[in-house]
């Protein structure tokens, strides 16, 4: 059954088709505007990018001036990446203009560097334009870092001398180890452990003032570049300064650390001779009490030989009699005053 306005009035169909041709050359018409200024740059520099092309970046959300206008410079330059590899690395967050330029300059350098690695860099976090720029113009890092508190690499040799040297190390961006590579830290790390060790082995100080090239070829010999993103292109010691002996502080603190066990050592002797001087002293008056228990017994025995009859009146005398010379004898001697005898404490 027809619709009431088409049986009405038959003439309204030439209407309607006219209305919806207009609709649809309007918006092709606006397409065409569109992308033809793109359209034409790309036929006129040669990339291979079409209408259908661009209205599938379009609806795909994504930004395909920027794209043409980025395919574009690479043909330019001589590079030829496919609007895929573009689109997708869009899709994936990454920034398109930068790898795009970071390509265009390696090219341009006469350096090898395909998008994907390219964009596996950019998509690593790391800058690749800036690597390309690093590994172009090679870059100079302090060693040790100044913005980490110390300003010298300090180190001794064997004479006991203290060397303070500061280190310029040049680095060139290796793009083929950038990701998963160490960083510049890493490098002034290597590097200043190469600087003491290098200073260490020095039998004299005055040969690394001499030559302070000895440390930089020392360095460089032990290939601290490696699994890093770097490459090192130069190590040039900028100062170099001479510092404390620290052999002389060493050996300084070593007596003192001996004489102070020295010290504990005489103190620990002298404790136990005052013990062992006591112990002594103790045991001479435990002897001459038991002289005294003795002498106490003299009387007794004297007296119980008279009762007995073992001894004389005379014997007695005879015995005084000697007691007496040997008391003058000995005060003669000056060993003791006669009826005092000198005693000891």
């Amino acid at each position: 059954m027809m619709h009431p306005l088409f049986a009405a009035d038959p003439q309204i169909w030439p209407w309607i088709v006219g209305g919806v041709g207009l609709v649809l050359f309007l918006i092709l018409l606006f397409i065409f505007f569109s992308f033809v200024q793109l359209w034409i740059q790309c036929k006129l520099t040669g990339a291979k990018i079409g209408f259908l092309d661009m209205i599938r970046m379009k609806l795909c959300k994504v930004d395909y001036a920027m794209i043409v206008r980025q395919n574009i410079a690479l043909v330019q330059a001589g590079v030829r990446v496919s609007t895929q590899e573009m689109e997708a690395h869009y899709l994936s967050k990454g920034n398109v203009q930068k790898v795009g330029n970071a390509v265009i300059a390696a090219h341009k350098a006469a350096m090898d560097l395909p998008w994907r690695v390219a964009a596996a860099i950019d998509l690593a976090g790391r800058d690749v334009y800036e690597a390309v720029k690093r590994s172009v113009d090679p870059k100079v890092i302090d060693c040790p870092d100044p913005n980490k508190g110390r300003g010298t690499l300090d180190g001794v040799c064997r004479n006991g001398i203290q060397l303070r040297a500061r280190a310029r190390v040049t680095v060139r961006t290796n793009l083929q180890r950038l990701v998963g590579g160490a960083t510049e830290e890493t490098i002034i790390a290597r590097v200043g452990e190469g600087i003491v060790q290098a200073i260490g082995s020095a039998d004299h100080h005055t040969d690394v003032l001499a030559k302070p090239d000895m440390i930089s070829k020392a360095v460089l010999a032990k290939a601290l570049d490696s699994q890093t993103a770097f490459e090192i292109v130069s190590i040039d010691v900028a100062e170099i300064d001479v510092g404390e002996n620290i052999g002389a502080i060493l050996q300084a603190n070593q007596a003192k650390a001996d004489l102070q066990v020295a010290q504990a050592n005489a103190e620990k002797r002298r404790a136990l001779a005052v013990a062992q001087e006591q112990e002594m002293r103790a045991k001479v008056e435990e002897n001459r009490a038991q002289v005294v228990l003795a002498e106490a017994e003299v009387p007794r025995a004297l007296a119980q030989a008279f009762r007995e009859g073992h001894l004389g009146v005379m014997d007695y005398y005879q015995m005084r009699n000697v007691q007496a010379d040997t008391q003058m004898r000995n005060a003669i001697a000056g060993s003791g005053t006669p009826g005092n005898e000198e005693r000891r404490p």
